[in-house]
């Protein structure tokens, strides 16, 4: 009797770990949410229409520091942007990060842009590339939200942008090319800020064949303060690095650049990494006298720490 019951208690393991793969894989919904990166789930923020592009309306959703009042009320808002290699991504990304600076006294929004296959950028009139088209609604996001500045309790000269990989290229051409305009735009709001939250953003060291898109051709000594985030692992820090190295020739000392070590591309999706970089942001925001008081997160319990790039080998 002893022997007929270990005997079905080891079938029984047996069956549970041969189900637990085919269980693993019969869950898209699981992977697609690990691929959109942690806070793929947080809460919606309240949405605006900014504008209409190849015939379709782009949205921003914005969130609201507690209790705020837009009549009383003139704070720094953020507005940041979702990467996707030019071609996908979605709102979902900065979710988080928009609810947390907005917790801390910000008014957040992240924006979508048009985003085209390969396929659909072969269609684009001569001149326009995919590339191209993603800057141009990123400028006009800029410029609605300085636009809507009364209405939503903001201050139009102090703004903050930023993003991830492609979001972070996107945010940075919006705000350093002077051209790639929308000719429909409020002429009377330009797209400058005051500060950059950069998540690994991706310069391609192929861009300059598009000297529009190329930030090799935008970079400034008197580029706004930014914090810019990079994994020692990430393939893409490659074009960051001739970048910061051209950025740093030409007298700029406004970027504090921090290593997340043995990382690759897109660690700050997640955990503990998206708290380690929204700490750090939220301390440089304190610096850049964009923020005030004490950071609401800490620091995780597993030991995860940025690395100024000044302290690197």
């Amino acid at each position: 009797m002893k022997c007929l019951s270990l005997l079905l208690c080891l079938l029984c393991v047996f069956s549970q770990a041969a189900d637990a793969p085919a269980k693993a894989k019969a869950n898209p919904k699981a992977k697609a949410k690990a691929a959109q990166g942690l806070g793929a789930d947080a809460p919606a923020g309240k949405p605006y229409i900014y504008k209409t592009s190849a015939g379709k309306p782009r949205q921003m959703e914005i969130y609201f520091p507690p209790n705020h009042d837009p009549a009383q009320a003139k704070v720094p808002g953020m507005i940041l942007f979702h990467g996707g290699s030019w071609t996908s991504g979605s709102l979902k990304q900065f979710r988080t990060a928009c609810a947390y600076f907005a917790s801390r006294g910000l008014v957040c929004a992240t924006a979508e842009y048009q985003m085209l296959s390969k396929e659909e950028a072969t269609k684009l009139p001569p001149g326009e590339t995919r590339k191209r088209v993603c800057v141009t609604d990123a400028k006009s996001a800029i410029r609605w939200f300085k636009q809507h500045a009364p209405e939503l309790g903001i201050d139009p000269q102090r703004i903050i942008t930023g993003g991830g990989s492609a979001g972070g290229h996107i945010s940075a051409l919006a705000t350093l090319n002077p051209g790639l305009n929308d000719p429909a735009d409020p002429k009377d709001f330009d797209t400058t800020v005051v500060a950059y939250l950069w998540f690994n953003p991706a310069f391609a060291t192929d861009d300059h064949k598009d000297p529009e898109i190329d930030i090799l051709n935008h970079l400034k000594k008197d580029t706004a303060p930014a914090i810019a985030f990079f994994g020692d692992q990430d393939t893409w820090k490659v074009g960051w690095d001739i970048a910061y190295a051209k950025w740093k020739s030409l007298g700029n000392t406004s970027i504090d650049l921090q290593i997340a070590p043995g990382q690759a591309h897109s660690f700050f999706n997640k955990d503990h990494w998206q708290s380690v970089t929204l700490l750090a942001a939220d301390h440089f925001l304190v610096k850049q006298n964009l923020l005030s008081g004490e950071a609401t997160k800490t620091p995780p319990p597993t030991g995860e720490k940025l690395v100024p790039a000044s302290q690197q080998p």
